[in-house]
């Protein structure tokens, strides 16, 4: 893999003195995520490949552009998962793709996020040189966490060439229970289990339908289902990746709107908003297909102590992620040029100036 490492210093080290940009992408499922991809293609796909592998001590090393399919197959033959269920949105993704993106699907709201799982990450920056941060060990947290904070920085920062990751056991058990009620009922509920000693992994609801999936050990899983009551649903593991995937019939693409991404807490009661609406991780992740003016989305999220990201679709002009704050704006300025002096790596695909 050597050839190919030196290949991606010419081609940095050949950007970064011409100040020309550079779009670093492995299969692009996710290319629509952000502002528009620019720049020549940087195609992380060629190097990949699982460099190490321990499933007593659960932690996994891969290269960026090792398939995604191909780390959930070794996963599966010992039982393990990335818990963070990452999407995958279409044939080909790759490790390094989840990565920059920080996206995770339903079982995020009890297991982590994408950068609770990173132990370590190897960087290649803007002058070329490799940069190793973290270790493959729960106990590595000596020093600045880099590691975590190139999780879901799209590539703005350099090209992440590996990452360590904790995984896994599966649950012994699992199951899902719907629910029939009403929006305001169903935050009310999922807050009120969220206090309680529930194997709660997953829930969603949509036009008066709650789902809750239960995950665990069997006893707690069968405990949890006789206290709780609700309609048993029979192999809803397909439910489950529709709604990681976007695959779900919500997620049919509005032609006139936007998806809207709304990160609240989740005891925040309905927003007065128009649309459709779908909510996810105990009532902290809500999706959005609305007519309202995107202003007023943005101000009814802030004044509930959250924010919102125009997730797919609609007109990016005014922004996709939430505007930084000056004194946050700095400090994401003082990393990009730290890592990239040059600012070539996937300019202003988070932010217009960053």
């Amino acid at each position: 893999m050597d050839h190919i490492l030196h290949a991606y210093r010419e081609q940095i080290l050949r950007a970064s003195a011409n100040r020309t940009a550079l779009c670093l992408q492995g299969s692009g499922s996710k290319q629509w995520y952000g502002q528009e991809p620019q720049g020549e293609l940087l195609d992380t796909r060629v190097y990949h490949g699982i460099v190490a592998y321990e499933p007593t001590e659960l932690v996994m090393t891969a290269r960026c552009g090792t398939p995604l399919s191909e780390i959930t197959a070794a996963l599966d033959q010992e039982n393990q998962m990335l818990a963070f269920e990452p999407p995958q949105f279409g044939p080909g993704a790759t490790l390094g793709g989840v990565f920059a993106a920080g996206l995770a699907g339903p079982r995020r709201a009890t297991a982590g996020a994408v950068r609770d799982f990173a132990l370590g990450a190897t960087l290649m920056d803007g002058r070329g040189e490799l940069l190793r941060f973290g270790g493959q060990v729960m106990k590595n947290v000596a020093g600045y966490d880099v590691s975590r904070l190139l999780a879901g920085s799209m590539g703005c920062l350099g090209l992440v060439l590996d990452i360590s990751l904790k995984v896994l056991p599966k649950p012994f058990a699992e199951t899902t229970l719907a629910f029939a009620l009403s929006e305001a009922d169903a935050i009310t509920r999922l807050n009120q289990w969220g206090g309680q000693a529930l194997p709660i992994s997953g829930s969603a609801w949509q036009v008066g339908r709650l789902m809750l999936r239960l995950s665990g050990a069997e006893a707690a899983v069968r405990a949890a289902k006789l206290s709780l009551g609700g309609e048993e649903i029979a192999d809803a593991s397909a439910y489950w990746a529709s709604l990681r995937e976007q695959e779900h019939d919500f997620f049919s693409q509005d032609a006139e709107h936007g998806l809207w991404r709304l990160s609240l807490p989740a005891t925040t009661p309905a927003l007065a908003l128009s649309g459709k609406s779908l909510i996810e991780w105990g009532g902290a992740q809500r999706w959005l297909f609305s007519d309202e003016a995107p202003q007023r989305i943005r101000e009814l999220a802030r004044a509930a102590g959250g924010h919102v990201t125009l997730f797919r679709g609609g007109d990016k002009s005014a922004g996709v992620f939430t505007p930084l704050s000056k004194p946050l704006a700095q400090v994401h300025r003082n990393l990009k040029t730290s890592f990239d002096p040059a600012g070539i790596f996937n300019p202003g695909r988070m932010y217009p100036d960053l």
